[in-house]
């Protein structure tokens, strides 16, 4: 009787454990959404991805400190981004996104990789998916994103949070 009253307070501990970590894939399934928006043949005025309200949300604190001191120059206070593409799909021009699919990956050292899979050439007759990793880490018990990270086009990954830093570094030149 003993060694099932541990068996059953050592379960209840590893499900209320596991009920109580951050989803990683809730800030992704939000950038997502709005990424989805903006590619939309409706979309209208785009949402704006790093708003001041989705920066404390969604983003770690260090990509939010870099993305503050990538803002620092006249492009981006004009545009409110320092960049002039879509970060996420990694281009300017494209379809409305189809098939978009968010799955969590595996975690290491406190990362855990978040792929986001779509289809964004797919009025052009390009059934090709692409594809945009987001590192989330787990900050004050909530999931953020750290870095996004896409291919860029040599089939390497490219860092946004290297981005970003080579962004500030020209701002304070």
């Amino acid at each position: 009787m003993k060694a099932n009253a541990l068996l059953i307070a050592g379960t209840l501990l590893l499900s209320v454990g596991a009920a109580g970590a951050a989803d990683a894939t809730a800030p992704v399934d939000e950038v997502m959404e709005v990424t989805v928006a903006n590619w939309s043949e409706d979309a209208g005025e785009p949402r704006e991805l790093f708003s001041e309200d989705r920066l404390s949300r969604l983003f770690s604190r260090d990509f939010v400190a870099l993305f503050r001191s990538a803002s620092d120059n006249d492009y981006a206070r004009e545009a409110g981004t320092p960049f002039d593409y879509d970060v996420v799909v990694n281009a300017q021009d494209g379809c409305p996104l189809q098939d978009v699919t968010v799955t969590q990956g595996e975690t290491d050292a406190g990362v855990t990789i978040v792929v986001a899979r779509y289809r964004i050439l797919a009025c052009m007759g390009d059934d090709t998916f692409s594809e945009t990793r987001f590192a989330v880490v787990e900050e004050e018990g909530r999931a953020v994103i750290d870095d996004i990270l896409v291919d860029d086009g040599s089939g390497s990954a490219s860092s946004l949070k290297g981005d970003m830093s080579a962004i500030a570094a020209e701002n304070a030149n």
